[in-house]
């Protein structure tokens, strides 16, 4: 992998790890559209590709630490705060987060292998892209007017459960992280803003987690055949694509909700399945 792919695939995910039209699909469909993915390659090279693709993610990552940096703190210190209410809403947010994110790691540990053998490729990730734009235009005609919570105090222990299990979906390429924790918290009430920022919040544990585990897994691989360089500047890219990312999308999502992301990923995912699928 060159420097200018590992760029270019930094640049993919931090401009979408955080809107709702999914990083990991969008990855894969630029890994592809770049020639990553060529069956003529060696499978240890393109095995080094989907795992870079996974690992990008911890630029992403640390953005998003970054940006809610002074919420996380403020939470964490609040664990043992005198203020009895900071200390009840500290306690109620962080166990929210440890129970929206348990489901994620059991679903990922007992489906992880299946998925990268059978979904990481361009077709599924056109065809995950379609569904989840119309479930996206659904919650924001159907949900949206009547998702109402407002406040991140507003997670409730049955709301926590609704959002984990929703956030499973992100397992297949295309989905979306944020697609399905943003739509899962809105089907149980929460506006669109609060659901964006538990979304997000979330991810730390998340992506946390997937990186660490995939770049584990995977070292063999990505030091022989991505290397130091590529894998700094695909991570300092996605961090810093990633860190406007956020600031953007919560702006936009309060003048015109889901929308336009969902009407983006239908037609997006629908013209990478004309071109792919014929290919």
């Amino acid at each position: 992998m060159t420097l200018t792919q590992a760029a270019l695939l930094g640049l993919v995910e931090g401009l979408t790890e955080f809107v709702p039209v999914s990083s990991t699909g969008h990855l894969i469909l630029a890994s592809h559209a770049l020639g990553l993915d060529a069956p003529s390659l060696p499978e240890a090279e393109r095995a080094a590709v989907d795992a870079f693709d996974i690992v990008v993610q911890a630029g992403a990552w640390l953005a998003c630490v970054i940006f809610y940096a002074k919420l996380l703190l403020e939470h964490v210190a609040g664990l043992n705060s005198p203020d009895r209410d900071l200390r009840i809403r500290s306690k109620r947010l962080i166990f929210a987060l440890a129970i929206s994110f348990v489901p994620m790691v059991l679903a990922g540990l007992m489906f992880r292998n299946a998925i990268k053998a059978h979904l990481f490729g361009p077709v599924p990730v056109a065809v995950a892209l379609v569904v989840g734009g119309v479930i996206m235009i659904a919650v924001h005609v159907a949900v949206a007017p009547r998702a109402d919570e407002s406040g991140l105090e507003r997670v409730t222990l049955r709301r926590a459960v609704a959002i984990g299990l929703a956030q499973c979906l992100a397992l297949f390429p295309g989905m979306s992280r944020s697609m399905s924790t943003m739509a899962g918290g809105m089907l149980t009430g929460l506006d669109a803003r609060t659901a964006a920022h538990y979304s997000f919040l979330l991810a730390v544990p998340t992506l946390g987690a997937a990186t660490c585990y995939e770049a584990w897994k995977e070292r063999a691989v990505l030091v022989t055949n991505v290397g130091a360089a590529p894998l700094i500047v695909g991570l300092v890219v996605a961090g810093v694509v990633g860190w406007l990312s956020i600031a953007f999308f919560l702006k936009l999502l309060g003048r015109h909700g889901l929308l336009p992301w969902g009407i983006y990923r239908v037609i997006a995912g629908a013209a990478f399945y004309l071109l792919l699928g014929s290919a």
